[in-house]
């Protein structure tokens, strides 16, 4: 299954225990294929590196760059589709939205109700992490 995770899972799943460390576990187990793109790469790069996430970094003995690095080590980089017009209502969103078209993936994966609002776009389900999890793995429940 292909998906692309959103930067806010991203940074969970790296950070802290919980759904979306699991998910970010699936994905290094290879059970599912992450793809990004280069401006959702920078992204991350940019909020991970904010002042608020420094003690969390700290706790865990990694840097910024460190946990960049491991996203994308499991990563496809893709090209985002060409949007025609604006898809969500918070128009920084709809570079997720280009990535996962451009990626052809399966699920778009968020935490973000500006994405998770709209359910479906150009046919690639946005669903949160808990639904991601029932969708790759049912048995796991």
């Amino acid at each position: 299954m292909r998906i692309v995770i959103d930067t806010n899972v991203a940074i969970s799943g790296l950070l802290w225990a919980g759904s979306p460390r699991r998910l970010i576990d699936h994905v290094r187990a290879r059970r599912v294929a992450l793809c990004t793109s280069l401006p959702l790469v920078a992204e991350l790069a940019e909020v991970i590196a904010r002042p608020r996430f420094a003690g969390r970094l700290q706790a865990a003995g990694v840097s910024p760059g460190d946990l960049v690095r491991d996203f994308i080590q499991f990563a496809e980089i893709v090209s985002p589709a060409l949007l025609l017009e604006p898809i969500c209502r918070d128009p920084d969103d709809d570079i997720v939205i280009a990535t996962a078209l451009g990626a052809n993936a399966e699920l778009l994966v968020s935490g973000d109700d500006d994405l998770l609002v709209l359910r479906v776009a150009g046919g690639v389900p946005i669903v949160n992490v808990a639904e991601a999890l029932i969708r790759i793995d049912p048995q796991a429940l």
